[in-house]
């Protein structure tokens, strides 16, 4: 079975102002792994859905707060009613591991080449992509999720080590 780590982009923190500006997907089946990113005009319900067609569970940090309301209301999808759904960021709590991804990778010593980039950073590289074409500040937006989306992978092997998390 095929497990799915995302994280999503957006223009702000509004599901019902904002836009999905990239749908990151870090699929991984029986050590073979491979990424998917919607972007733009891209993220759409068919593709999202069609990136997670054979998908087992979905793996998130704060998800159930932000990523996966954002996809309800942005592309009308429920992916809680069709995966099973695990948010990393409440097995981190239960071992006192608080605060965003980046302060739970450091804490894990989970590495990170972008580690000065935050999500205003990845409005705003989306904002240069889009007003001036900036193809770099598109593909480094495009690392960024990326690692987000890898990490989370390394996340869940590191709790693991605390204990089942499934």
């Amino acid at each position: 079975m095929i497990d799915a780590y995302l994280d999503i982009e957006t223009t702000g923190l509004s599901r019902w102002h904002h836009q999905i500006t990239v749908v990151g997907i870090y699929l991984v089946e029986r050590g073979a792994s491979s990424l998917v990113q919607l972007v733009g005009e891209g993220v759409s319900e068919q593709a999202l859905l069609r990136a997670l067609q054979g998908v087992r569970a979905v793996y998130t940090y704060n998800g159930s707060r932000f990523d996966l309301p954002f996809i309800r209301t942005r592309l009308d999808v429920d992916l809680t009613a069709l995966f099973n759904h695990h948010d990393l960021m409440y097995d981190c709590w239960r071992q006192n591991l608080t605060g965003g991804l980046k302060a739970v990778e450091r804490a894990l010593g989970i590495p990170r080449q972008l580690a000065d980039m935050d999500g205003r950073d990845a409005v705003i590289l989306w904002r240069r992509y889009q007003q001036y074409a900036d193809r770099s500040a598109l593909s480094l937006l495009l690392r960024y999720n990326s690692e987000d989306v890898t990490n989370l992978k390394i996340l869940r092997e590191r709790l693991s080590l605390f204990g089942p998390i499934d």
